[in-house]
């Protein structure tokens, strides 16, 4: 365990405790790049915010499984204490948490996806500012980061992690507004991408949500409507653990700031773009008991599955979900289809998620470590496997293979979103193009790879039905979806740079397109 502290220049300090030491049995050595984005959650008002902070985040562990931070401010000073692993692996002591003091505190779970892997991108991240201490957590990508970097750079700003955040931070450091909430929409306003925002001062809290509402974002109340605590959290489920009421999404582009005397103040200083959230939080990111866009994401998921044995009807035996990611679809489908859902795999919860090995062969033997045929239940069977998506095709041609080892006569498989045939820029680190499997391949090649029967995905105006809409309006879009149809609604300047070559960027991070 190491410490660090630094003086404040009028607002105390930061007390900074960094878990090194610990190992994470899913990190490799050169960094992998990791496939999923991140979660946020904080509490203002709040008698023991830092405890209630480390239990939203553990609902939102699903977001984030490589690191992890909290940090507090007990009105002169704040705290943090961050470290590699789960939240339980770093908060589950009353040690732990009495280093965190105040009625304020926010915290973070990660994968890195701009920066790399490393303590010194956990978040949330802190600097002292001529106003004082101010402190952000960030769920989303900026994609304009390194040319704002390599701007910031040259007029003499000094880095201290590779995280996109802190381009934000010194953004606001240099900005020339009065006050700390000025200074944020000015920085916001050079800001290109996505981002769903958590910020700390001596003044109090501010959420932010990025004009396009791609991040999600929500506040609650958790006590008295009068004199509660006010949180936020990047899934609503973060709320139930930690008994608070959902009041509402943060709205795209709106910035709340939240005092110590408990005043909510509402500003929406980025005008109103139609909004783009992130449809693939109704397919897989967000927890199935969260609400999103405002729809119970357990019933949208249903309702694809619904709508896919509607497009992409299979005479078998057995509907069999690929635990536990398309559970929920698998229903759907059963029952619209009226073949028995049975669970015909049986997943193991004590590993963890495949994709984020750093080699094929290493996957490869995570999905037994993972997930085990029910051979008396499938040998003899035809089936139809369920799933929410097919990055790669490697562990979809496993699990279709150990189906066949157990038995099965015929193993057909039906995928509950569109071909992912194109990157992420916006805080979801998908491989590169060239590594994703729709964008090598059309049907029947991708059929072939992963060794089904019968291959099937749900169309994109399919999708769209399903969420609640009557088709995808292709003028504007309801949902950002552009890992299945490549229609990025913010401009990608980093990328571009790269791709032209038009600059050499400070610890740049392309990927393919």
């Amino acid at each position: 365990m190491t410490n660090s502290s630094a003086k404040s220049l009028d607002n105390g300090r930061l007390r900074d405790r960094l878990d090194a030491n610990l190992t994470h049995p899913f990190l490799d050595a050169d960094g992998d790049k990791l496939r999923e984005e991140c979660g946020v959650f904080g509490a203002i008002n709040a008698a023991d915010a830092s405890a209630a902070t480390a239990l939203g985040l553990h609902a939102l562990q699903h977001r984030g499984q490589e690191a992890v931070g909290i940090t507090s401010f007990d009105g002169s000073e704040f705290y943090s204490r961050r470290g590699l692993g789960h939240v339980a692996d770093n908060f589950s002591s009353s040690e732990a948490i009495g280093e965190l003091p105040g009625h304020m505190a926010a915290g973070h779970v990660r994968y890195s996806t701009t920066g790399g892997s490393g303590l010194r991108n956990v978040q949330p991240l802190y600097a002292e500012l001529a106003s004082g201490g101010f402190a952000v957590a960030h769920n989303g990508n900026i994609s304009n980061s390194q040319a704002l970097r390599a701007d910031l750079v040259a007029k003499g700003s000094i880095f201290q992690s590779t995280s996109d955040t802190e381009v934000i931070i010194h953004l606001v450091a240099t900005s020339r507004y009065p006050t700390t909430a000025d200074r944020l929409i000015d920085a916001l306003r050079l800001v290109e991408g996505a981002y769903a925002l958590i910020v700390m001062t001596p003044e109090g809290m501010i959420a932010c949500r990025d004009p396009l509402g791609i991040r999600p974002l929500v506040m609650g109340r958790m006590g008295p409507k009068e004199g509660g605590a006010i949180v936020f959290a990047s899934e609503s489920v973060a709320f139930d653990v930690v008994g608070a009421e959902l009041i509402r999404e943060v709205e795209p582009g709106e910035m709340l700031q939240v005092g110590f005397d408990g005043e909510v103040k509402s500003v929406r200083p980025f005008g109103s773009p139609p909004a783009r959230p992130c449809i693939f939080e109704h397919v897989y990111f967000s927890r199935p008991d969260s609400y999103f866009a405002g729809r119970s994401v357990y019933e949208a998921r249903k309702a694809i599955g619904t709508q896919l044995a509607i497009e992409a009807p299979c005479d078998v035996d057995l509907v069999v979900p690929v635990p536990d990611s398309g559970v929920p679809a698998a229903i759907g489908y059963a029952q619209e289809s009226g073949v028995p859902f049975e669970l015909g795999i049986i997943r193991s919860h004590y590993v963890g998620r495949t994709f984020i090995q750093p080699s094929d062969s290493a996957r490869h033997s995570g999905v037994k470590r993972k997930h085990n045929a029910n051979r008396g239940l499938v040998a003899g069977k035809r089936i139809v496997l369920i799933d929410d998506s097919i990055v790669r095709g490697t562990t979809s041609m496993k699990i279709v293979e150990m189906m066949r080892e157990a038995g099965a006569s015929e193993v057909h498989f039906r995928v509950a979103s569109p071909p992912t045939a194109h990157s992420c820029f916006y805080g979801v680190d998908t491989p590169e193009r060239s590594k994703l499997l729709a964008a090598r391949l059309e049907l029947e090649p991708m059929r072939e790879f992963i060794k089904a029967d019968s291959l099937a995905f749900i169309s994109i105006d399919g999708l769209y039905r399903a969420v609640g809409q009557k088709e995808r309006d292709t003028g504007c879009p309801q949902f950002c979806d552009a890992c299945f149809t490549g229609d990025y609604p913010t401009s990608l300047t980093d990328f571009h740079m790269t791709e032209q070559g038009a600059a050499q960027l400070p610890f740049a991070d392309p990927k393919a397109a």
